[in-house]
């Protein structure tokens, strides 16, 4: 395969641990090159994992994989010359400056002597670290550090860049920001990006296409607007004034589409007639005495759809937890 295929190709990609389940469990899924890929997924759910062996840094139990042209298990080296990766963990020394950080890495890059100031000044001014570049890392807030970790994997301008959920903890002007790195570096630089997350902010914002992963399988795939098109109908979300009442506003508006479980305190009924149903729905309300606290239609979102495929809410889904079996990224 050519050398400039930025794509990436994976077939029956499974890793299983001795001492616990599958966590990724026979997925297929390719990556047109300059696209990027939101990988959705609660905790636990097998991403992290993925991307894992998709860097080479964990050998998959059995299937294919190839990244930039290259097999995973046979061609690691080569795989490992034309990605970037951002992990959970950002291997950064608290002694040395963001500076430092990036000369040490343009070193081991093999970037020539005198391209390596040019090339960290440029990657710090990139993510809005210039003035903070001689100021030692330990003192760097969280979203800081991620940008330097981010600026770290793009030092010998990658092909191809894996960011596993990067923004997790980040204040939102922090998320903004990356995300506006992430986006100029699919437009502008033709870089391939998989991006894992949990936020489906972030996947709407962000990806070309969406992956939803549930216990190790891939479980929907398409872009954000198809995915929500297939959801289609919008849900009514309902609370009663007394506690007492929540059942019988279940019972109520049962009638009226499928009941949902989005994990909050609300009863959610997405709606077989759509907002055509909705004068009605009020009716029913009425009529059986109860009053509400709140009511609000919402249109179909990516959190539907995980909904929709899984039986549960993303948000929050499996906070606390690690990915089963996974070591640490």
């Amino acid at each position: 395969m050519a050398a400039q295929d930025n794509s990436i190709a994976v077939e029956g990609l499974v890793r299983e641990f001795k001492k616990g389940p599958r966590a990724v469990d026979g997925i297929d899924l390719r990556v047109e090159p300059g696209e990027i890929y939101g990988f959705l997924g609660p905790n636990g759910a097998g991403k992290s994992t993925t991307v894992l062996m998709l860097t080479t840094l964990l050998p998959p139990t059995s299937g294919t994989a190839r990244v930039g042209g290259y097999d995973v298990v046979k061609e690691g080296p080569k795989v490992r010359s034309v990605i970037g990766a951002a992990l959970q963990e950002a291997a950064l020394d608290p002694m040395l400056t963001g500076r430092d950080h990036l000369r040490l890495q343009s070193t081991m890059q093999g970037i020539a002597r005198a391209e390596r100031k040019e090339r960290s000044n440029e990657l710090l001014e990139r993510v809005g670290l210039s003035e903070a570049a001689d100021r030692r890392v330990g003192g760097y807030s969280g979203g800081m550090k991620r940008r330097l970790d981010l600026a770290l994997a793009l030092v010998h301008r990658p092909r191809l860049l894996f960011l596993d959920e990067p923004t997790t903890g980040l204040d939102p002007q922090s998320r903004t920001a990356l995300w506006d790195e992430v986006g100029r570096l699919a437009r502008e630089d033709g870089v391939t990006v998989f991006l894992t997350t949990q936020y489906l902010e972030e996947a709407d914002v962000l990806a070309d296409r969406v992956g939803i992963i549930d216990h190790g399988r891939i479980v929907a795939e398409g872009t954000p607007s198809s995915l929500k098109a297939e959801i289609g109908l919008p849900s009514v979300h309902a609370n009663p004034v007394e506690e007492g009442d929540r059942g019988r506003l279940a019972s109520v508006l049962a009638a009226f589409g499928e009941p949902l479980g989005d994990g909050s305190r609300d009863v959610v009924v997405r709606l077989r007639e759509g907002l055509a149903g909705l004068p009605a729905v009020v009716r029913a309300v009425d009529d059986a005495g109860l009053t509400l606290a709140s009511l609000e239609i919402q249109a179909p979102s990516l959190d539907d759809v995980f909904l929709a495929k899984t039986g549960r809410s993303l948000e929050g889904a499996g906070e606390g937890e690690a990915d089963a079996a996974e070591p640490a990224a």
